[in-house]
């Protein structure tokens, strides 16, 4: 894949650049850390869709939890709070905003906290349903003991979640069906014509998701079971299985569109990091887990990667989206919403309980990436100082954002791989 990006100013040379040897080194750093490496999930939430209590029984689908006193305390303490002073009136303010009242003992900017912290929970900005980290079945997950990559998961219930989410849950004209099918022997050149015929909105929506599909697919690829005896299991880039999802002639010319769409996703999510900037840059806001030190470094690490987020010289242009009417642009900005809300519901119906950890951390990521596009007014409009009223992020779309921007600019770094494999096989 080479060249100019559709609906983009951008072409792929620059992103493989600016990610592969400036970006990527950064962002991996910065995902070892304790802040980024926990992440609470809850993976025994049944099926919304249909009865169905299969799940995977391949042992790489386990997903291995983490006992409650390796978890750094300060994470622990209040996982979804945004500082250090929050952390520790957590246990202070959760009957209150239980309760839905505010202790008349605390600071009248501490109440505010606690009625804004209760705002965010219940608010309608949200673009996934989020798991409720307090419940029983909740648990932490090490994310780097735990990495995504092939587990034997697919065949018709793998098909079946895919299905859903593109024929049911995907903008996009009702004679194509499932575009991002095996590619093995069916053809969708006619994809393009169709999606002419679609406003700039609606086809971004699907591209997104087809670059999400894309991207997890070359994960897969790329961290392949290539032998398991007694003795090791070796993990590696498996090139036949990456020909057979994204070759030009094994998948009839949908392989590169499926890649295409894998950047437009990055350019998405790299500007979401460009735009909130602003919130992460309060002297107030900490990637609190009780070390200080640890935390100010991170802090730094945070803010120089989202500094050269911003520095990319050219950034997807989200003006001319929801520019129209605004009461049409209000109704397709709640239809993005459910639609993607539903979506991410879908991540519970996933068999392989490795995939629906990954799942749903990527699909909570890029729902976190809409929020802050559709919140760029109230973004300019927090203060340097105090609390950010307006919008807010917790700690686990935080922890999502970032590891899910990860997972795209590791499938962009794991594509130079493929291309140099495949040079030298010629």
């Amino acid at each position: 894949v080479t060249g100019h990006l559709d609906d983009c100013t951008c072409d792929v040379e620059t992103i493989d650049a600016f990610n592969n040897y400036k970006l990527f080194p950064r962002l991996n750093a910065l995902l070892e850390s304790d802040y980024f490496r926990y992440y609470k999930v809850n993976l025994k939430k049944p099926c919304p869709f249909w009865n169905d209590s299969s799940h995977c029984g391949i042992r790489d689908c386990a997903v291995q939890p983490c006992p409650s006193e390796e978890v750094p305390d300060g994470i622990r303490s209040g996982s979804y709070k945004y500082s250090e002073e929050a952390n520790n009136l957590a246990k202070e303010c959760e009957e209150a905003e239980r309760l839905g009242a505010v202790d008349g003992s605390l600071s009248k900017e501490t109440q505010e906290a606690v009625l804004q912290w209760t705002q965010h929970d219940d608010s309608s900005d949200s673009f996934c349903e989020a798991d409720d980290i307090y419940s029983p079945d909740a648990e932490y997950v090490d994310l780097l003991l735990n990495p995504e990559r092939y587990t034997g998961y697919k065949g018709p219930d793998a098909w079946k979640i895919w299905n859903s989410i593109y024929e049911e849950n995907c903008f996009k004209p009702q004679n194509v069906k499932r575009p991002l099918a095996s590619g093995r022997g069916e053809s969708f050149m006619h994809l393009t014509k169709c999606f002419s015929s679609v406003c700039v909105e609606k086809r971004a929506f699907y591209r997104l998701i087809s670059g999400l599909h894309a991207s997890i697919n070359i994960h897969l690829s790329a961290r392949y079971l290539l032998q398991d005896t007694w003795s090791e299991k070796k993990w590696g880039p498996n090139v036949t299985e990456f020909q057979q999802r994204f070759d030009e002639v094994i998948t009839r010319g949908e392989g590169p569109r499926r890649l295409k769409n894998l950047y437009f996703l990055y350019l998405i999510e790299l500007r979401a990091l460009s735009k909130v900037l602003p919130f992460f840059e309060r002297p107030g806001f900490q990637l609190y887990t009780g070390n200080p030190s640890h935390d100010e470094e991170m802090k730094n690490q945070l803010l120089e990667i989202l500094h050269l987020a911003k520095s990319f010289p050219l950034h997807f242009d989200e003006n001319s989206f929801f520019a129209g009417n605004p009461k049409e642009a209000a109704k397709l900005k709640e239809e993005f919403r459910l639609h993607f809300k539903n979506i991410s519901k879908i991540m519970d119906c996933v068999g392989c309980f490795k995939c629906r950890l990954w799942g749903k951390l990527q699909t909570q990521g890029l729902g976190t990436v809409l929020k802050i596009l559709f919140s760029e007014n109230l973004i300019e409009k927090i203060p340097e100082s105090g609390p950010s009223h307006g919008f807010q992020l917790s700690r686990q779309e935080i922890v999502a954002l970032f590891n899910a921007f990860g997972r795209i600019s590791t499938s962009v770094r794991e594509l130079e791989n493929f291309r140099n494999i495949l040079r030298n096989m010629r």
